[in-house]
């Protein structure tokens, strides 16, 4: 994120987000670790449709930084997922997933899978 002038998007870029079954096991394990107002702070939420479940609309930041989707974690660095506000970050590499993704954040995934 510090790269990538993520401030002010409002998770625009931030979903639907494909994971892998060890992305959520991993995702899962944060959440349970998380705060319990924290945690419903992040869940109660309003985002815009389609906007990754773990959208932080608030601070304006992923919610689960540190065990965020491979995906996420490629995104501006490639040229198949630039960022628009900073299309020079890209590289011309296309990125491709190590794993096959088993659903999608906020599509065959919600917040009731990882309570």
């Amino acid at each position: 994120m510090e790269s990538l002038p993520c401030k002010g998007c409002k998770g625009m870029c931030c979903g639907p987000v494909p994971i892998t079954q060890q992305e959520r096991v991993k995702i899962k394990k944060a959440i349970r670790k998380m705060p319990a107002k924290q945690r419903l702070e992040l869940r109660n939420q309003e985002r815009f449709p389609g906007t990754c479940i773990f959208f932080d609309e608030r601070h304006d930041r992923c919610g689960i930084h540190s065990v965020r989707p491979s995906i996420c974690k490629a995104f501006g660095f490639y040229k198949n997922l630039v960022c628009f506000k900073s299309p020079q970050t890209a590289s011309t590499q296309k990125y491709e997933a190590n794993e096959h993704p088993i659903g999608l954040l906020s599509v065959d995934f919600t917040w009731k899978d990882f309570d």
